[in-house]
């Protein structure tokens, strides 16, 4: 089974501007969830001063799919 080329897999210099647009992506994103995650850390001197981490989940909500704890949920 051979695959579909793709603009950013052919050798030569690209002849347009690739891209997905947003509407797509916020789809895709929300459709299937992502996860955020990073670390931030402030130093001085090689010393570290300030950590930030920051750790994120984004997906939808459907009200076809049960909550998965009894009384509705923390809110």
């Amino acid at each position: 089974m051979t695959r579909e080329p793709v603009p950013w897999d052919t050798p030569g210099p690209l002849s347009g501007p690739i891209g997905v647009p947003l509407v797509d992506l916020l789809d895709r994103v929300l459709a299937t969830g992502v996860v955020v995650s990073g670390d931030l850390v402030i130093a001085i001197a090689d010393v570290p001063l300030v950590r930030v981490s920051l750790h994120a989940l984004l997906s939808s909500v459907s009200e076809r799919v049960p909550a998965p704890w009894p009384d509705g949920g923390p809110l």
